[in-house]
């Protein structure tokens, strides 16, 4: 039976990772340019949504990880009983891997490409600088992988817990006995 207490950790860690990823789209950073004297540069505001981003990383690998051991990767530990139970947990534990590693990079290159201040000057006479910010929807896709994340984990966990529900493996030899009758 899968663990109440176990799903109800990876849902909260899941729903904190979603929310930080939430604001970190709502608080990227934006520039503007500034003048001083001869020469333009870029001003940038707060960085907070950096660190909101590193913050949801790390809720939702914190998730996967408890999903992982409790579960123990699927490939450590007995063998599952054959079935629905075990196909389906085969299927959840490859597509949650799958939309785990998304949402990671998203939040990783969000963080930090969001992080990326441009640091140069140029004079009135040239181009202005390029203020660059992170593009609009990195965070956001972040956070809705996060979402696909935390359904598929725990259904995953769910049908792992059906399939190893009192499965053994027989542990004797079931050769052929050549002995007398």
């Amino acid at each position: 039976m899968a663990s109440t207490l176990l799903l109800v950790i990876v849902f909260v860690f899941d729903l904190i990772a979603f929310g930080l990823a939430v604001a970190a789209e709502q608080r990227r950073s934006s520039a503007r340019i500034a003048i001083e004297g001869t020469s333009r540069y870029c001003v940038y505001d707060t960085d907070i949504a950096t660190g909101y981003g590193v913050g949801s990383f790390l809720f939702l690998l914190a998730s996967q990880l408890l999903i992982m051991v409790a579960s123990r990767c699927l490939c450590c530990g007995r063998a599952l009983a054959p079935g629905r139970s075990r196909a389906w947990a085969i299927v959840l534990f490859i597509t949650c891997w799958v939309t785990f590693f998304i949402a990671e990079v998203c939040l990783l290159a969000g963080s930090v490409r969001n992080a990326y201040h441009t640091k140069y000057r140029t004079y009135l006479s040239e181009q202005p600088p390029s203020c660059e910010t992170l593009r609009k929807g990195v965070f956001g896709a972040g956070a809705a992988f996060i979402v696909f994340t935390g359904i598929v984990s725990e259904l995953f966990y769910a049908s792992y817990s059906k399939a190893d529900h009192g499965f053994r493996t027989q542990s004797r030899d079931t050769g052929i006995r050549m002995g007398s009758i």
